[in-house]
């Protein structure tokens, strides 16, 4: 598990073995081989690139494709140990939708997201006047996916308001963990592991 991205090694190394786990958004399906294999996890995903969706059935990893903020409604309630939205909920189009569906469907969960409030982004903005191009948002404001940029305090804000409990908490600047103390202008990513209130 250690050629995982960061907050993907942190969420692998915190779910307990033969759990049931929902990777929404799984990507190419890293998550799901690590957890599949190193853990024996009952592992799914959803994703909406068929390309991916097509990669990881290659794997033999069981992905459907999928829109999750119309089918996650889909599925049952509480029927996943554990629910992951990595890197995907500042895509949605309702993140708040998306975090209550995500801890409808699994008792626990998983959420990372890039932190807009980086130093590196306050700066580029504040000194070049334009919108940043880093290594969490690779792509200029045309392209990108992401239509919700957040902030580590705007995050726990919704979990708030939301009556959402944020059980722990872990932040990243490249592969080194930030202090939370300093998490919203040192961190570049953000990972929280979340409980219904």
């Amino acid at each position: 598990m250690a050629d995982l991205r960061p907050d993907l090694a942190v969420i692998a190394d915190h779910i307990r073995p033969h759990s049931r786990v929902l990777d929404i958004g799984c990507g190419d399906g890293a998550l799901l081989a690590a957890l599949r294999d190193g853990k024996q996890v009952d592992a799914r995903g959803m994703e909406i690139d068929g390309g991916c969706v097509e990669r990881c059935v290659a794997q033999g990893l069981s992905v459907v494709q999928g829109d999750a903020g119309r089918d996650l409604a889909e599925y049952p309630g509480a029927s996943f140990d554990y629910a992951v939205l990595s890197q995907t909920l500042q895509t949605a189009s309702r993140p708040d939708r998306m975090l209550t569906e995500l801890l409808r469907v699994g008792r626990r969960a998983f959420v990372s997201f890039p932190n807009f409030a980086y130093w590196r982004m306050r700066s580029s903005l504040l000194l070049a006047g334009r919108m940043p191009v880093t290594r969490a948002l690779p792509v200029s404001w045309y392209e990108t996916q992401n239509i919700h940029h957040m902030t580590v305090k705007d995050f726990e804000q919704l979990a708030s308001d939301l009556d959402v409990r944020l059980e722990r908490r872990w932040f990243f600047t490249r592969e080194r963990p930030i202090r939370p103390a300093a998490a919203n202008w040192r961190a570049e990513s953000a990972l929280y592991e979340l409980q219904r209130g």
